[in-house]
């Protein structure tokens, strides 16, 4: 009867697992066709294939990158949409009063199929790319208001995602493992000198460059501060501070001016340009198999990682201004993601263990349960290996459209017409006004480049 009831159960199982997206189907393979859309005439002819999934287990993964994808397109309506159903799903996360029956659910699932059966909530640095996404939304729709509500709201993540990690922390970190001591080393070394998932430049540089642009120099000079700190060899942050710094009249400015130089301002008639410059895609999770003794056997699971990254190429050069303009690194969001899994892997090594222990416990109740009927046993033992590893697998699912890295450069230019291009990408005009500011950003998808400009 026991092996009855297994067998059914493992069916009912794997039949409510075809509502789980990535559960049997690794999640870079779905995602893979639309990266690749990315370099194509039309990037988002198959949205539709995508956002459809929006109301699924994984929806809230979905709308990110359908309105990454919208974006890229420079559909900013469109991406809006995506990004706030994005927005509402954290927001029901939140929402720790309402425990619905289908989130029950889904967590007994995960405990015999494995952690893609869990609904998606992506990591703290998604969280707060997402609202900086949103806020450039609406810069480029025209509304700097709509923006500096995104950014500011992207800020306050950066602070309340750091206190949610130290306290997922508390009640797994006596779980030890060799396989994941190992693994969580070299996802320190691969990272580098980024020790946060949650401490983001790029994000920081954002939130600044907006206030700026909304005459808050104040708050502007607050944020590039704040980046700076993460990443302190940035000439142009440096520029920033140093700018502002003597502009406010602030105390900072000498020591500011002996470090990094005298601020470079502009001269009657010039206007400047800003550039911001993402660069590929972040990479893939990968799955390692990690083993588990119980009871004198081993047992094995897998669990995500990220494998050694190539070096990026150098960086950008910016053709036909005045003079060449290199663009610096503000911030690489690969070093981001990998610190997010290193945080995350105690916590899913906790998960996985519990897992392995449940399915070693399911087979010894199918063998137990027919000890004279071997042949029975025989059959049982074997429909659960097989079920033990089609659900083993890792859980790879990420934002998988962001960028790989992102940089900026700015420079005083005198008003008027010019043709730049991007390392080799195509020609574009951008038009400088005196006493304004032009925003080229500027998007890099593997061999296809595209701009959008704004003055502001």
């Amino acid at each position: 009867m026991l092996r009855t009831f297994c067998i059914g159960l493992i069916l009912s199982l794997s039949l409510s697992g075809c509502a789980f997206n990535s559960v049997f189907v690794n999640y870079p393979s779905q995602i893979a066709p639309f990266k690749q859309q990315l370099n194509s005439e039309t990037p988002a002819a198959n949205i539709t294939d995508l956002a459809n999934n929006i109301s699924g287990n994984d929806g809230l993964l979905y709308a990110q990158e359908s309105g990454r994808i919208m974006q890229v397109a420079g559909d900013f309506t469109r991406s809006k949409t995506y990004y706030q159903q994005a927005i509402d799903a954290y927001q029901r996360f939140d929402d720790k009063a309402i425990v619905s029956a289908s989130k029950l659910g889904a967590g007994a699932s995960s405990l015999l199929l494995n952690d893609n059966a869990i609904p998606y909530r992506g990591p703290g640095y998604e969280r707060i790319m997402l609202h900086q996404y949103q806020a450039l939304n609406y810069l480029f729709s025209g509304d700097i208001q709509g923006a500096l509500v995104e950014v500011r709201r992207s800020n306050e993540l950066q602070s309340l995602e750091q206190a949610r990690y130290q306290q997922s922390q508390k009640s797994v970190q006596d779980m030890a493992n060799g396989v994941i001591d190992d693994q969580v080393e070299r996802l320190g070394k691969e990272a580098g000198n980024v020790t946060s998932s949650f401490l983001n430049a790029y994000s920081y540089y954002t939130t600044g460059l907006l206030h700026e642009l909304a005459n808050e120099p104040n708050d502007a000079f607050i944020d590039y501060r704040k980046a700076a700190q993460i990443t302190p060899d940035n000439v142009f942050l440096q520029q920033d501070l140093v700018r502002l710094a003597k502009q406010l009249s602030m105390p900072q400015y000498d020591e500011f001016k002996r470090r990094w130089g005298e601020a470079t301002l502009p001269t009657a008639g010039q206007g400047q340009v800003i550039f911001i410059i993402e660069k590929g895609f972040v990479p893939e999770k990968q799955s390692i198999t990690v083993p588990f003794p119980i009871n004198g056997n081993i047992q094995s699971a897998s669990l995500a990682t990220y494998l050694p990254q190539h070096p990026l190429a150098n960086n950008n050069q910016i053709q036909g201004l005045d003079a060449p303009l290199t663009a610096q690194a503000i911030a690489n969001i690969d070093a981001l993601a990998i610190n997010a899994l290193k945080e995350d892997l105690p916590a899913a090594l906790f998960r996985q263990a519990a897992r392995v222990y449940a399915k070693y416990q399911m087979n010894r109740s199918v063998q137990n349960s027919d000890q004279r009927a071997n042949n029975q046993v025989d059959a049982a033992a074997m429909v659960m290996q097989i079920f033990n590893v089609i659900t083993e697998q890792a859980d790879r699912r990420s934002w998988l459209t962001l960028p790989r890295q992102a940089q900026i450069a700015r420079q005083f230019i005198d008003a008027g017409s010019y043709n730049i291009h991007l390392n080799n990408s195509k020609n574009i005009k951008i038009d400088v006004t005196a006493n304004r500011t032009t925003l080229i950003w500027a998007i890099e998808t593997g061999n296809r480049t595209r701009f959008y400009s704004i003055i502001i």
